[in-house]
């Protein structure tokens, strides 16, 4: 089976190489070229535990190839998927639909046979119609279906969930097109993977409600969390005893600084403005993502108060800098809106990221310094503020770094240490509703 996956971004790539691991011919096509030459000499442009042994074990096999040239490309084609970005439009919050249209116009010029064009993008309800309606418009003579099929890769595992998926969705409209898409997931028929198949509208819908439902979870223990600090209960446990009900579930509920990332942040945002468009009410997401952003504010003033109401000319050692840990993905990150704000009133921001720094210089103040090591952003430090759980801070060796300090405060954004180890090894430590 020959694949196209257009976009050899996050999605795209991902996709593409576990298509290929599948068995699927997949040429990756994409229209910035040192994205295509570097992937093309082995370098792969984003961070992803296993992806570059996964593309570099199927380039090798032959099964996994890069190119610009869209043309050839489609011409050979049994399926071809638009992964291409549908970032926030600025000004309004909808996704912003133009590369997906852009590439639905190219692909008609050039369809030869029968071909399934798949949305894999995140997009709203009625993309799927009218990626088929310009198709159309541009190639009378085409002989197509459009189908949805949205992914649910989180960063930092998307390898694993893709291949162990909790279900696959497919929208379609023809028999012909739900049999080319289960023949290139077949595979996935030996771990026994829930298929669901329903129309173009409910696969569009249920990426965002799922992601929108997600992103309540978190806002909501985040919420708890201020009831907790206020009323002397631990979110911990408020957490555990709500996600041992079975009608809940334990995942998601983790009280920190706030959701970010490429999808909750987006995702919410479109879902409000679907809704609008429709005259729907979206209270429930609307104050999902009020919440959020006051929760980050929240952060600021919880760091402010643990370093005596100022954090002028302290020396703050940020570890974590990305949205979660096993990604180098910096948009909505909560330290983008945390650290300017506490660089504005004069810290003197040392930071320290496994993978993130290359993306975070671009994004926060030149004010912020980097460091290379753990040890180097601590010295000094009146302070630490863990932003990120990476398992890099997970076991940090107190004693050390009480030594290399020269404050005692310590805050836990993510909840990572115990509040009586703590100040057994003598912080003064600040965590989130415990």
């Amino acid at each position: 089976m020959n694949v196209v996956m257009i976009g050899s971004g996050y999605v795209g790539l991902v996709s593409g190489a576990c298509f290929s691991e599948f068995g699927a011919n997949v040429i990756c096509v994409d229209k910035d070229e040192s994205k295509i030459n570097a992937l093309l000499n082995g370098e792969i442009p984003i961070y992803e535990p296993g992806l570059d042994d996964l593309v570099s074990r199927n380039v090798k096999e032959s099964r996994l190839s890069f190119s610009l040239d869209l043309k050839e490309a489609v011409a050979e084609a049994d399926l071809v998927f638009i992964a291409v970005g549908t970032p926030t439009r600025r000004g309004d919050g909808h996704a912003d639909l133009k590369y997906v249209y852009a590439a639905a116009e190219e692909i008609a010029g050039y369809l030869t046979g029968y071909t399934v064009i798949v949305d894999k993008s995140t997009v709203p309800v009625g993309t799927a119609r009218e990626v088929c309606r310009i198709i159309k418009k541009a190639n009378p003579a085409a002989e197509f279906d459009v189908a949805s099929n949205p992914e649910f890769l989180r960063e930092g595992s998307a390898i694993g969930d893709f291949m162990r998926p909790d279900r696959v969705v497919l929208g379609v409209e023809s028999e012909r097109a739900e049999a080319l898409l289960r023949e290139l997931y077949r595979p996935l028929n030996l771990i026994e993977a829930p298929i669901h198949v329903t129309n173009l509208e409910s696969a569009e819908l249920i990426k965002y409600a799922s992601n929108a439902f997600l992103a309540t979870k978190i806002s909501f223990i985040n919420e708890m969390s201020q009831l907790c600090e206020k009323v002397g209960a631990d979110v911990h446990s408020v957490a555990k005893g709500m996600g041992l009900d079975g009608r809940i579930g334990k995942k998601f509920l983790h009280a920190g600084p706030g959701y970010g990332g490429s999808c909750f942040p987006k995702d919410t945002l479109a879902l409000i403005r679907i809704a609008q468009e429709h005259g729907v009410s979206s209270r429930i997401v609307e104050s999902v993502v009020e919440v959020n952003a006051s929760q980050k504010a929240r952060m600021v003033s919880k760091i402010r108060e643990a370093l005596g109401g100022s954090e002028s000319d302290k020396v703050i050692a940020v570890l974590g800098l990305t949205f979660k840990p096993e990604t180098d993905d910096m948009r909505d990150s909560p330290s983008l809106a945390i650290l300017p704000a506490m660089a504005d009133k004069g810290a003197i921001i040392k930071a320290h990221d496994p993978e993130g720094v290359k993306e975070a210089r671009k994004l926060l103040p030149e004010s912020i310094q980097y460091m290379d090591n753990i040890e180097d952003a601590i010295k000094g430090a009146d302070a630490i503020v863990l932003m990120t759980e990476w398992n890099q801070y997970r076991g940090l060796d107190l004693d050390r770094v009480k030594s290399l300090m020269k404050g005692n405060v310590f805050v836990d954004l993510r909840n990572v240490y115990e509040r009586s180890m703590m100040e057994s090894h003598g912080f003064i430590y600040t965590c989130v509703g415990r």
